[in-house]
């Protein structure tokens, strides 16, 4: 155990000149009695991952080893931050240790991990598709947060332990904010890249993003606003490479990938006392055959999460927001506390041009065009969602940082019921 910039924390590291660092009974042990220590502490746990997997000579007692690790993990989940980094070789079971964590880091050059070697997948060989590496795990299977080198890998850890509060009960995580909490941000033409947008808002324009390689039309991560940690989920069109130019873009829609992504994201606010706060710009789902085999059950899995977690949880409608998907993008009807709406933005059943469509079949183009100007003015103007009371208030782009630290400040002392079951089953 030690402390990072005066936070309590528990590592374990596995030596790879010994045995390969394969795991057995009392490699295990180790690592259980740390999970015990931490818990009874409340405080995060990081492991460092380089190990040739189960020591075939224990046998079953490294099974049973492999066991009480994910025992102790599943055990941790919701009242310790999990935080893994791989620096070698992690497969088969071993894989399973990362994924049960909260956080992964992976460097990019020697880290290997596999649940099957690449290999072994029927259809595959190595050179074709290395599914063990840092790129694929980060941009294809999701699992890995921060892909860099080993030196950067510590010092984002470092970042990330001090944005997070030690364990589900404290609420110490907050710093002292020197940034005016009234700065005007212009964000106006961030609606596409909003994890710039996102920068802009936060105190001293620090932002912590997630899973930065996968699904990169949601975007996730950890801001401070006046000092305190909030969780962020934004849709996201364009990202702007470091030369300013546009350097990938996205159709403004939920994907399957998206909405497990933040799904996952906003759990772990919601166990851990961190506020939500998200940017939604959203016109519909991902119309593809392959999305629509898991699509709904991944858009019902993120529609219970914001509907499940009980935390602040603040909405700013930055662009469009049409259909249901723009209701599963923590809106007012399945529990944000607060909505703003920029006064650019629009709120509707689906774009205008379409609706007109649909409502002048047949009536020719002349009609369809006055018709969608009429729609557009009276269904999808902000102010039709603001009379109605799904807009608490409409604002100017500028101005979103200190209404977004406005609502939280009120919103600091909020308590909310459920109803009294185990668990729920989504």
């Amino acid at each position: 155990y030690g402390v990072i910039d005066g936070n309590l924390v528990y590592v374990y590291s596995q030596d790879a000149s010994v045995l390969g660092g394969s795991m057995g009974e009392m490699h295990a042990k180790k690592i259980a009695n740390l999970y015990d220590l931490a818990m009874k502490t409340g405080a995060p746990v990081i492991g460092l991952i380089d190990s040739a997997g189960l020591r075939l000579q224990e046998a079953t007692d490294a099974l049973n080893a492999f066991g009480e690790v994910y025992l102790k993990q599943t055990m941790a989940s919701g009242v310790i931050p999990q935080i893994t980094a791989i620096f070698g070789t992690c497969g088969g079971g071993l894989a399973l240790i990362p994924t049960l964590t909260d956080f992964t880091f992976m460097e990019g050059k020697k880290a290997k991990l596999f649940v099957n070697s690449p290999n072994a997948v029927e259809g595959n060989e190595i050179s074709k598709c290395d599914s063990s590496s840092a790129k694929f795990q980060s941009e294809n299977a999701g699992i890995v947060d921060v892909v860099a080198e080993e030196a950067e890998i510590f010092a984002q850890i470092r970042e990330l332990i001090n944005l997070l509060p030690a364990n589900n009960e404290d609420d110490q995580s907050y710093v002292e904010c020197t940034d005016d909490l009234n700065r005007a941000s212009d964000i106006a033409g961030c609606v596409g890249d909003t994890g710039i947008a996102l920068s802009l808002i936060a105190d001293d324009h620090y932002f912590f993003e997630t899973k930065r390689d996968y699904a990169k039309e949601m975007v996730t991560g950890f801001i401070r606003l006046n000092g305190a940690t909030v969780g962020v989920v934004a849709n996201r069109s364009e990202i702007y490479g470091e030369d300013g130019e546009v350097s990938e873009k996205f159709d403004s829609v939920l994907t399957v990938k998206g909405c497990r992504k933040a799904a996952d994201f906003v759990k772990f606010c919601d166990a851990f006392e961190i506020p939500v706060l998200t940017l939604t710009n959203v016109k519909g789902y991902s119309a593809t055959m392959c999305a629509e085999k898991n699509i709904a059950r991944e858009a019902a899995g993120l529609t219970y999460a914001f509907a499940n977690a009980t935390v602040p949880k603040v909405n700013v409608v930055i662009g469009k927001a049409f259909g249901s998907a723009y209701v599963t993008m923590n809106s007012k009807s399945i529990g944000a506390d607060m909505v703003f709406a920029w006064d650019t933005a629009q709120i509707g059943m689906m774009d205008a041009k379409l609706a007109a469509k649909i409502i002048c079949n047949g009536q020719g183009s002349e009609k369809i065009d006055a018709c969608a100007k009429e729609y557009e003015e009276l269904q999808n103007n902000v102010e039709s969602a603001a009379k109605r009371g799904y807009v608490d208030t409409i604002i100017k782009a500028e101005d979103t940082r200190k209404y977004v630290i406005g609502a939280f400040e009120m919103l600091f002392t909020k308590r909310e019921n459920r109803p009294a079951k185990k668990h729920g089953t989504v």
